[in-house]
């Protein structure tokens, strides 16, 4: 996705977001619009910070009136729109994507608010502060990686509030949450490593990136990895790449650009690296002679394995893990917890340069890679 593009798609969640509230205008819609010229990567990012609703500033009880009535209000006995807050620890990351719209199009069929919160940059710190700010709020409930264990003193917290906590994407099982909706992580470091030896010799030498070593969303893939390559021969390097995507990219071209074919294959652990090192292949002309792979769906990875410069993803669905949390909760809230959420695992599937032609001939809010309704050609 371009800069204009992230900006375009900010804009119409913010329109939308109006619209909803009543508050749309075509004199605010020019505004915003004038605004975005010269300046597409700069607002855009602000603009998606806000994208969970006009209100996010706003108390809870504030949002629970703005929130648009619903059916499911109605069959669930439910008066007032639930709000749940959704903390992230890589608010403007690209992978999450679907997985905001995935929150948006549950809390549409729902009549439910939201709000993006969290961190850029892997920040437990900035994490803890969300989760408690969400808890003085008044939430509904609160969806949350947990990808330090740190986190669940927080949680913990939330849960004697009466604040309801499930969590997305990474998970931490001893703590107080009441489910998790995500990957087995590694399960799918494991399936990484069953590929990496399907297409390394026995004997080279590989480098994993891991964006931010030691942090519970990556790391148990890494280890998974390493016991899959037991035996194997493979000599394996780990790398740490960035907590963020714009670091991962610098990082990691730096890297192969220095080392070029002296490994057999570059591979990530998470979005952004191997979407860095899937260009990187690309652009230092190394196609064809290294082997490369990694994880989650972005634009630009599906475009790289379908032309087979990478050969292998692994998909998560990141948009499951943004509607899933929230059916859960609301369902948690209308029952009065008789329905408790439950732990959902959304999957390890394995993608080659054929099974992603799908993903990469189309464009949908499934993928993060369009605004629309259903599924286009791209």
């Amino acid at each position: 996705m371009s800069e204009h593009d992230a900006a375009d798609d900010a804009l119409e969640r913010l329109e939308w977001s109006d619209e909803r509230g009543g508050r749309g205008s075509r004199n605010l819609r020019l505004t915003r619009r004038t605004a975005l010229t010269g300046t597409a990567a700069g607002i855009a990012a602000a603009m998606l910070d806000a994208c969970g609703s006009a209100a996010t500033s706003a108390s809870a009880s504030d949002a629970k009136a703005q929130a648009p009535k619903s059916a499911a209000g109605a069959l669930y006995g439910v008066s007032a729109a639930y709000r749940f807050s959704f903390v992230s620890h890589a608010r403007s990351n690209i992978f999450f994507t679907p997985t905001i719209n995935g929150i948006q199009d549950a809390c549409a069929l729902l009549g439910c608010a939201y709000d993006w919160v969290g961190s850029y940059d892997s920040s437990v710190t900035a994490m803890t502060r969300a989760i408690n700010a969400a808890v003085s709020a008044g939430v509904d409930g609160i969806a949350t990686t947990m990808i330090a264990p740190t986190l669940a003193a927080p949680v913990s917290a939330a849960m004697r509030a009466g604040v309801p906590v499930v969590t997305y994407n990474a998970d931490d099982p001893t703590s107080e949450r009441l489910a998790y909706v995500g990957q087995d992580l590694l399960a799918s470091g494991r399936a990484m490593g069953a590929e990496i030896r399907r297409l390394v010799p026995r004997g080279a030498r590989i480098v994993v990136f891991i964006c931010t070593p030691g942090l519970a969303n990556v790391a148990p893939r890494l280890t998974g990895i390493e016991q899959a390559l037991q035996g194997s021969g493979i000599q394996l390097v780990s790398q740490a790449s960035g907590a963020s995507a714009s670091q991962e990219r610098t990082a990691i071209d730096a890297f192969i650009s220095e080392h070029q074919d002296r490994y057999a294959g570059y591979f990530g652990v998470d979005a952004g690296s191997t979407m860095a090192l899937a260009t990187a292949i690309a652009s230092q002309g190394l196609k064809g002679k290294v082997r490369g792979g990694g994880f989650d769906l972005t634009p630009d990875t599906e475009r790289l394995l379908y032309d087979d410069t990478i050969q292998f993803a692994i998909d998560q669905q990141p948009y499951l893990q943004g509607f899933l949390p929230v059916l859960q909760l609301f369902l948690y809230r209308a029952s009065r917890h008789l329905s408790r959420p439950a732990d959902i695992d959304t999957g390890i599937r394995v993608l080659d340069r054929h099974t992603i032609e799908p993903y990469a001939t189309t464009v949908s809010r499934y993928a993060g890679s369009a605004t629309n309704v259903g599924v286009q050609k791209a």
